[in-house]
């Protein structure tokens, strides 16, 4: 199985991404399955004009991406809360890729807040819904994320493990169900 986690935060040095590469690095120790990341800064897609419904329909610039999208079994969305809702460039690069039928969907918020981005997750079970996907009923919201998880997303809160391991073991569970 294919699971790619797309970051979506575009700023520069953010902190989101740390519970991405956490959950990179987990995965692929804990699990058998290909485990990758797209960070939407490394992919400059413009605002939605085409949609893109296969590898060979996509401009040349953007085909690696295609293929992996098109490749993955399932996704972990991780966002920080923009205004109580994912970042535009996470929308903008799913928009892309509108219809993700049958696929798993693990939700991860992340804050410097208390309540870790909880508003986003709720409008992130609506756009999973509107690509057809399936959405891990279990959420990863991380508050207090620069206290959680340093820069190369490494774990410095051991207690925030046992909602790690909630998270995945049924994020996974739910993955491999739909796509055995």
């Amino acid at each position: 199985m294919r699971i790619e986690i797309i970051t979506g935060s575009p700023r520069q040095g953010s902190i989101t991404k740390r519970v991405a590469l956490f959950l990179l690095n987990h995965l692929r120790a804990i699990t058998p399955h290909h485990i990758d990341l797209i960070d939407v800064r490394e992919w400059p897609l413009p605002l939605l004009q085409d949609v893109f419904n296969s590898v060979e329909s996509t401009p040349e610039a953007f085909r690696p991406l295609s293929e992996r999208m098109f490749s993955a079994d399932a996704f972990i969305l991780v966002t920080p809360e923009y205004n109580g809702s994912y970042t535009p460039a996470l929308k903008n690069l799913l928009d892309h890729y509108p219809k993700q039928s049958h696929k798993a969907f693990g939700l991860v918020t992340a804050s410097t807040g208390f309540s870790g981005g909880l508003r986003a997750t709720q409008q992130l079970q609506l756009l999973v819904n509107a690509l057809f996907g399936i959405a891990c009923p279990n959420m990863l919201v991380v508050g207090q994320v620069e206290k959680k998880f340093d820069a190369n997303g490494v774990l410095i809160d051991p207690s925030f493990q046992k909602q790690i391991d909630f998270f995945t073991e049924e994020f996974i569970w739910l993955a491999e169900h739909i796509c055995p």
